[in-house]
């Protein structure tokens, strides 16, 4: 079968060819889903901004619950946000995220009604966000009790709070160490999105499925689905080893290339 990808510059109205099709692209908000091309590029943002978005509750709120899982032991009050870490993360890490996308878009708004005015995106958002952060939490609760116990010692013997502790000494560390596996997250993230798909929010992967129906060119549309979702995660890969690269801790992994070497 030979492959068409002109198929991109046909219009979604009556599918003849659109002129200047690939310029088109540039002046959605004058031309949007005028041809297959459009759509596709309309629906890589979505993708894009339900990842980030997403992204960014999943980093907040997971660094917040990884920190507090490793709170020590000294009162009724630190053992209580431990447990309440602790059960956040095994509650959302053990529902699959499409499962959480639905109860978050069908369920959770008939108890809680100011989530009915949020628009589907964002409940998609707050599920994909909650989920990946349980995972984040798991990493940086890791990162943090990776470190040497004489950090949090040397920190107290300097009269820091634990708050203060945590600030300028443990986590600045911990997230150091962490930055690989969060990569995996965000990388994750991206493609998570496409659960988006089944409350209707027009991202990539809803884009393929109602393209291929109104085309019948369910090749060339999956194999740009398929790009871009590549593309955006490699993306990602580089700005977190860029990260990893600009954060890294001053002759550690010299330390570690030595430690190696040696054995």
């Amino acid at each position: 079968m030979a492959l068409d990808f002109g198929v991109f510059c046909k219009s979604t109205i009556d599918g003849e060819a659109v002129e200047h099709c690939f310029s088109s692209i540039f002046w959605l908000g004058q031309n949007a889903d005028a041809s297959y091309l459009d759509w596709l590029m309309k629906a890589w943002g979505w993708t894009l901004a339900v990842a980030g978005l997403g992204l960014t509750i999943a980093l907040i709120v997971g660094l917040v619950m990884g920190t507090l899982r490793t709170l020590p032991d000294s009162g009724i009050v630190s053992r209580l946000l431990v447990r309440l870490s602790t059960a956040w993360v095994e509650l959302f890490r053990n529902i699959p995220v499409l499962v959480q996308v639905f109860l978050w878009y069908h369920v959770i708004p008939a108890f809680v009604l100011p989530l009915k005015a949020l628009p589907s995106y964002w409940l998609v958002s707050i599920a994909l966000g909650f989920f990946t952060s349980a995972r984040i939490a798991e990493q940086v609760r890791a990162g943090i009790q990776s470190l040497p116990s004489g950090q949090r010692a040397a920190a107290t013997a300097l009269g820091l709070t634990t708050p203060q502790a945590y600030r300028f000494v443990l986590l600045p560390m911990a997230l150091r160490i962490v930055i690989p596996p969060l990569t995996s997250e965000s990388m994750n993230a991206v493609k998570n999105s496409s659960v988006a798909f089944a409350v209707s929010v027009p991202e990539l992967t809803l884009f393929a499925m109602q393209a291929q129906e109104e085309t019948s060119r369910g090749v060339e549309i999956y194999l740009a689905v398929t790009l871009l979702y590549a593309l955006s995660a490699f993306a990602v890969n580089r700005v977190m080893t860029f990260i990893e690269k600009r954060s890294r801790i001053p002759g550690f992994i010299a330390a570690s290339n030595d430690a190696s070497l040696a054995h």
